[in-house]
């Protein structure tokens, strides 16, 4: 029985099963260098974040607000965490002397809009990732179906019947489907982890600025309302 290799399938493929391929191609390239750059983000954001805690977390832990205020941060190595309870601690400075329950609210919205902007960070790129996993299968589909039709049609014009007349067609026309499954299922896989990963630190920041909150109730002799969790 022959064998059809890669080469030899690729060599019988169309112009447009090739094109299929190269599309294909560049989707598998663009959900890689998602991949890849993302978790890159995740890592440093997460080790700037553990930093952070140990620096800040002690002076916090006395419930010394304003000296924490007066730490010199960089909002680039401080990673989510830090930005976010930094927000908080700069809404805190405006806030002074004012009421208890101006200068919480003031401190909680800031957290909610810090928090909120961390998440959409963290989201960029995970749509095309999504994109990739739900259309890859698709566009590897359309490859097969007009590859089954150009077989078809081939057998038609020849005028003889039986599958091994059409066998390289059929070949040609299931490979664009096996590159469809190949492409989508890494990026379903990466957007799942990812996804997973942004909503854990989503609650996270939530539980951070909800203690936050207790130190500036404290601070100021009262309770702190629960700060919602961003919005994943």
């Amino acid at each position: 029985m022959h064998q059809f290799t890669f080469t030899e399938l690729w060599a019988t493929m169309g112009i447009f099963a090739r094109t299929i391929a190269f599309v294909l191609f560049f989707m598998s390239l663009a959900s890689l260098l998602v991949m890849f750059e993302r978790i890159f983000v995740f890592l440093v954001n997460s080790s700037a974040s553990r930093a952070f805690a140990t620096r800040v977390g002690a002076i916090l832990s006395r419930g010394d607000l304003q000296a924490a205020a007066n730490e010199k941060l960089d909002g680039k190595k401080i990673g989510h965490l830090g930005r976010v309870i930094q927000a908080g601690l700069q809404a805190f400075t405006v806030a002074g002397t004012a009421h208890k329950d101006v200068a919480v609210d003031s401190v909680a919205r800031a957290l909610e809009r810090q928090s909120q902007r961390e998440v959409q960070s963290f989201k960029r790129g995970l749509g095309i990732l999504a994109t990739v996993g739900s259309t890859a299968p698709f566009v590897g589909l359309l490859g097969t179906v007009m590859g089954i039709i150009n077989a078809f049609q081939s057998m038609a014009e020849t005028g003889s019947g039986g599958l091994g007349t059409v066998s390289a067609g059929i070949s040609e026309a299931l490979i664009t489907t096996a590159f469809g499954l190949l492409v989508a299922i890494p990026a379903v896989m990466a957007y799942n982890f990812l996804q997973g990963w942004v909503d854990a630190r989503g609650v996270d920041m939530a539980e951070a600025s909800n203690e936050f909150l207790d130190l500036v109730a404290r601070k100021h002799g009262g309770h702190a309302q629960a700060a919602p969790p961003p919005a994943s």
